[in-house]
């Protein structure tokens, strides 16, 4: 029997490449998962930084129910959200999700694409699970290709600069412009161009929502995305 999986996905970059991985297994080892994906706007931004979206087009290929939605694209009212009253979907999975977004589905706000989608499958009885990415302790996050400028030498003549295929170096690295390819990175004699773990705290706010997240009818929390798919299985 084919499941109908809705991802959503937010701006995060923490869990993200782990995300990507449970989906990608997720969809090309099991012929019956379909899947729908959600990005929020700032979603839209992150995936394209850590060059994921050639693979986002591969799990979620354009046909109906593996679509993916763009909230830039989706106008104010999210009407595809509509679909999660519909009984079109086993599960919606929120993965990474970010603290902000955490605090929107703690308080029932649904003024975003993602946060709208949760509203309308906890509406439609589809069971939502919520990856977040801040929820205790410290966290190791991963970080989008930057220029150290203590290492960087301000080489007239830059390699990086002058081949990114995308225009996106000058001073600095221009996120939005970044495609998180790494011609740039391995352009550097010098090393100065790094993209990698950075150690974060957890906010006492963040956990407070998760905590109020858990207690919410409907929604699973789940602590890291490879829980996703004993989730999925389970269904």
């Amino acid at each position: 029997m084919t499941k109908t999986i809705a991802w959503g996905l937010t701006g995060a970059g923490h869990f993200l490449e782990r995300s990507f991985t449970v989906f990608r297994n997720l969809k090309f080892e099991n012929e019956h998962i379909r899947i729908n994906t959600f990005l929020s706007s700032a979603a839209e931004e992150v995936i394209r930084m850590y060059g994921l979206e050639d693979e986002l087009d591969s799990i979620s290929n354009g046909d109906y129910l593996e679509e993916i939605f763009l909230e830039t694209k989706q106008g104010k009212s999210w009407p595809k959200t509509g679909r999660f009253l519909l009984d079109k979907y086993d599960a919606l999975v929120i993965s990474p999700a970010t603290s902000n977004s955490v605090s929107k589905i703690a308080y029932g706000t649904a003024d975003s694409l993602v946060s709208n989608a949760v509203s309308q499958a906890v509406k439609g009885g589809v069971r939502v699970f919520v990856v977040p990415v801040d929820i205790a302790g410290v966290v190791i996050s991963e970080l989008p290709f930057a220029i150290d400028r203590e290492m960087c030498q301000k080489c007239v003549d830059c390699p990086p600069r002058k081949e990114c295929p995308y225009n996106a170096i000058a001073e600095q690295i221009e996120l939005l412009k970044c495609t998180g390819c790494g011609i740039c990175k391995d352009l550097c004699s010098y090393g100065a161009i790094k993209g990698g773990p950075v150690k974060l705290r957890v906010r006492d706010v963040d956990t407070r929502n998760v905590e109020i997240m858990k207690d919410l009818e409907g929604i699973t929390v789940l602590e890291e995305p490879e829980d996703i798919i004993d989730a999925i299985e389970n269904l």
